[in-house]
């Protein structure tokens, strides 16, 4: 695949185990993968390169994911690229404070690739539809 905004998935995740598990099944899925190793990194790659989703850790050094995606929810360039949670917490409180921060899906820890590939398939159509 081409590196293009639709297809491209950035990982905002600082444990190195974790986002290389992630960026080899979204690579063997057919996905182009980026990565960043915190908050700020993840901001800035997302500002730049504009993937067309975002799978973004919420315990984060430097800022945490919620920070981060309140920062690109709130700048017009970044502000309608979707954002899926990755989190180990799965409680309701959790599952609302992602959603206050401006994320568009939530995953909990260990990812089950199977839902997130679907989750991010659905949001990818869904930005498509928004853009056509």
């Amino acid at each position: 695949m081409s590196l293009n905004t639709q297809s491209t998935i950035l990982i905002v995740e600082d444990d190195p185990v974790i986002r290389g598990i992630i960026e080899l099944n979204l690579v063997d899925e057919g996905y182009d993968v980026l990565s960043a190793e915190d908050g700020l990194e993840g901001v800035r790659a997302a500002t730049e390169k504009q993937p067309g989703i975002i799978l973004m850790d919420m315990r984060l050094p430097n800022i945490t994911g919620w920070e981060a995606t309140r920062r690109l929810k709130a700048r017009r360039e970044t502000s309608s690229i979707p954002i899926i949670a990755l989190t180990a917490q799965s409680t309701s409180k959790d599952l609302r404070r992602c959603f206050d921060a401006g994320c568009d899906a939530f995953m909990t820890k260990p990812i089950q690739f199977a839902q997130l590939f679907t989750k991010i398939e659905m949001l990818l159509n869904r930005s498509a539809n928004l853009i056509e």
